[in-house]
């Protein structure tokens, strides 16, 4: 992956490799931000950057400062994720194949897959979708804590950095969490350990103290156009439901929700997040983002923008926040899914 590959991100793509030219690598350093906007990639481009034996200069008002060639040797085994310094530490899960206790060496090859299919841009949902997974939570477990730190003791096989990607860092458990703080306090020589997490919070305070951040700002939440349309059917229908308030069919629609895939859930969390601030934007201020209030139903379409308002809108957001939370800690969604029904409606109501 070389940086100009990836959309957008330019003023972070030129800070970063500025700091590799100033070699000032820190040794421990997490990319924080949306997979779809580009955080997995950015720090895959960064390392194959680091590695690569005939970085590119351009002149001074280019885009781009600088970029990994993309032709040495280095570059070519990056482009494939075969390179044998780079390693990557996934969230996984019990399936046919791995019945017990999972971990990232269990599903390199399917995880390298994936990410080659999707140019490093795949989000979580994704992933574990490839596998249908239903409501399985993936994580990153002691095994893989284990392999970290077995992979991190060994020198390097071409002499370079030995490079280690967690890809949602925020799924490590307690006991993997520890281990790896210990390696970070503790690194070994030419180790560069890259987290790519989306959401801070959920990360050890004592790993946050200890890594560089770099934070990747988003550009939405990466849906393709089938999934915005059906996640738009499923918002629609809520939104009516709530408004109404009818028992029956709400209850209905919370069942129909809970059975969701859980990463669906979230992500189905964050679409409505995105469409509460579009349409708070178009109310308080006139803004209309491009397609991003087009639910396919004109009456809707044009009717429930005027129903986020500023008296309302933080304590929604707010609301949609704390289901997602409560998702990611594995809340029972039929519950979560039906308190946040009851909070939606009452300051759709009262607007």
């Amino acid at each position: 992956m070389q940086f100009k590959d990836i959309e957008g991100q330019r003023v972070l793509i030129n800070h970063l490799t500025e700091i590799i030219d100033a070699g000032r690598v820190s040794h421990a350093q997490m990319f924080l931000g949306p997979t779809s906007s580009g955080s997995l990639a950015l720090a895959v481009a960064y390392a194959q950057y680091l590695g690569c034996e005939n970085r590119q200069h351009y002149p001074e008002g280019s885009e781009l400062r600088a970029d990994s060639c993309g032709e040495c040797p280095h570059c070519r085994k990056y482009a494939q994720l075969m390179h044998t310094d780079l390693h990557f530490v996934f969230p996984t899960f019990t399936t046919k194949k791995v019945e017990s206790k999972p971990c990232s060496d269990d599903f390199q090859e399917e995880f390298r897959n994936f990410l080659l299919e999707h140019r490093l841009l795949g989000t979580e949902a994704e992933w574990y979708a490839s596998f249908k997974t239903e409501n399985k939570q993936g994580m990153i477990r002691e095994r893989d804590a284990d392999n970290i730190r077995r992979m991190l003791s060994m020198k390097s096989y071409e002499g370079g950095y030995k490079v280690l990607v967690i890809w949602m860092a925020e799924r490590m458990n307690q006991r993997s969490a520890n281990e790896l703080l210990k390696t970070i306090e503790e690194p070994t020589d030419n180790t560069l350990i890259l987290l790519v997490a989306e959401n801070r919070d959920l990360m050890l305070p004592t790993i946050l103290s200890r890594v560089q951040q770099v934070t990747v700002q988003g550009t939405g939440i990466g849906l393709s156009a089938e999934q915005q349309q059906a996640y738009a059917q499923v918002f629609v229908s809520w939104m009516r439901l709530l408004f109404k308030l009818n028992m029956r069919p709400l209850s209905d629609w919370v069942d129909q929700t809970a059975g969701m895939a859980r990463e669906m859930q979230k992500q189905f969390l964050q679409y409505t997040q995105e469409m509460l601030r579009a349409c708070f934007l178009k109310t308080a201020a006139g803004i209309v983002l491009e397609d991003e209030l087009r639910f396919g139903d004109e009456k809707f379409d044009a009717a429930f923008p005027s129903m986020v308002t500023v008296r309302n809108v933080d304590k929604m957001q707010e609301a949609v926040n704390d289901a997602a939370f409560a998702l990611s800690r594995n809340a029972n969604a039929k519950i979560t899914f039906m308190n946040l029904s009851f909070k939606l409606s009452k300051l759709i109501r009262n607007r």
